[in-house]
């Protein structure tokens, strides 16, 4: 009598790293990038290094819900020096998911959609220190701590200290705002090394900011 052949099936052995993979490390810098800058690309370059993130994304914003409201040019104009300006940094990306949803921009709104789409993702939300004084006064804060952690960036003048949970991060104090940039191009004065130099092309191109 023929024996019968056993055949074994298979094993597959899993590493714990594909069922119980580490969330990844995001920083998300938001603003109107009215225009983006320098000073934006070093600040996100330094919080990505110190912290170890795995990224950094630019978030800007539709419509900024500040008191003191600004005029912002195009979104899609904004959204496109964004791309010039990170262009050559693999370590940064953009989320424009406040475009896209169009409407005044809430941080709170936009961080509980993000976090449900990517639950693999933890956020470090990146701010100026003059920002975080104005953390009492954002929507539903004591909501959002608890979503993200907020990252400080010392600025001149404004104090290291909040009661809300903040990591503070040293960068290089770059005096550079994107209200210099816009009067600068108003009165004809140079933007060379404020801006990436794709970023100067694009709005002499679209003759932005004359007016």
């Amino acid at each position: 009598m023929e024996k019968q052949k056993i055949i074994t099936p298979e094993i597959k052995v899993i590493s714990k790293f594909e069922y119980d993979a580490p969330q990844k490390r995001i920083g998300i810098l938001g603003g109107t990038f009215n225009p983006p800058h320098l000073g934006h690309l070093i600040m996100a370059e330094q919080v990505l290094d110190q912290l170890c993130l795995d990224k950094v994304l630019f978030m800007p914003d539709n419509q900024p819900p500040h008191i003191d409201h600004k005029e912002a040019i195009d979104s899609q104009k904004r959204l496109q020096m964004l791309k010039l300006s990170i262009a050559d940094n693999k370590n940064f990306g953009i989320e424009d998911y406040e475009i896209r949803k169009g409407g005044i921009s809430y941080s709170i709104e936009t961080m509980k959609t993000l976090t449900a789409m990517h639950p693999e993702n933890q956020y470090y939300f990146i701010i100026g220190g003059d920002m975080v004084e104005y953390l009492p006064k954002w929507k539903d804060i004591d909501e959002l701590v608890k979503l993200v952690q907020f990252v400080g960036v010392g600025r001149p003048g404004y104090r290291k200290e909040s009661k809300y949970p903040v990591m503070w991060v040293d960068t290089p104090e770059i005096q550079i705002s994107s209200t210099m940039i816009r009067q600068k191009i108003k009165h004809g004065n140079s933007i060379k090394y404020l801006v990436k130099d794709e970023v100067a092309e694009y709005i002499e191109r679209e003759k932005l900011y004359l007016e």
